[in-house]
């Protein structure tokens, strides 16, 4: 009955629920499965290996996780916040701006800032405000201006740079489903031709960035503020 081929999910379903060894279950699973298809022994071995080498850049994330943790764990983003800090002649456009790079470079490495609730609300918008306000009071359309800047700023560092990283899950992804149209590519080949992407997201960052220092100023002084 073909039905019993589904035998391999009943396994793995039981399997998870007694809390049995993953990599066990699954493998048990596919024998068990193999078997009820009629499949020798040797056709079993040999389609789980294939399958394993078809999908072994998987393994790059959980080879690379180590050491984004420690990265993570030991201060990167307090790190961050003081190098934004400690800009000197600040403008929003800039502040902005180096949020981006530093975003950027981060997801380069698939380090985690923390995103708009943990990084851009409580660090980056008062930030980008602060080094508005030299040009007069900031009205709630500035506000709502410099806010959207700050929150687009991280999704272009995050989106246009994540697969510039082998182990990405996004890279990783693409690479399987290239593989298996029959197109032979490897993490490298990916990643390297996401870096140009990454590249020109920065440049026109910081061509966006310039008019925003413009718009700013003239939106505030057309309201009526004054420089302090």
């Amino acid at each position: 009955m073909e039905i019993l081929k589904l035998i391999g999910v009943v396994i793995v379903v039981i399997g998870f629920a007694i809390k049995f060894d993953t990599i066990a279950t699954v493998v048990i699973a596919g024998l068990v499965t193999g078997l009820v298809a009629g499949m020798s022994p040797l056709e079993i071995l040999e389609t789980l290996g294939n399958s394993f080498i078809t999908n072994r850049t998987a393994t790059l994330f959980v080879l690379t996780l180590p050491v984004i943790g420690i990265c993570e764990r030991y201060g990167l983003k307090e790190k961050a916040i003081d190098f934004i800090r400690s800009i000197k002649n600040a403008t929003t456009g800039r502040v902005i701006l180096i949020y981006q790079a530093i975003r950027t470079l981060a997801a380069a490495f698939s380090v985690r800032l923390g995103g708009h609730p943990q990084f851009v609300r409580p660090v980056v918008v008062p930030m980008a405000e602060g080094a508005a306000s030299k040009y007069g009071e900031i009205t709630d359309k500035v506000s709502d201006t410099i806010r959207g800047a700050s929150a687009a700023a991280e999704n272009y560092g995050n989106f246009f740079a994540q697969n510039c990283f082998m182990g990405a899950s996004g890279t990783l992804l693409i690479v399987s489903t290239l593989v298996a149209q029959g197109y032979e590519v490897t993490a490298m080949q990916i990643a390297t031709w996401s870096i140009p992407i990454a590249v020109i997201s920065i440049v026109v960052g910081v061509a966006r960035n310039l008019m925003l220092d413009k718009k700013i100023e003239k939106d505030i002084k057309k309201e009526g503020g004054v420089a302090l």
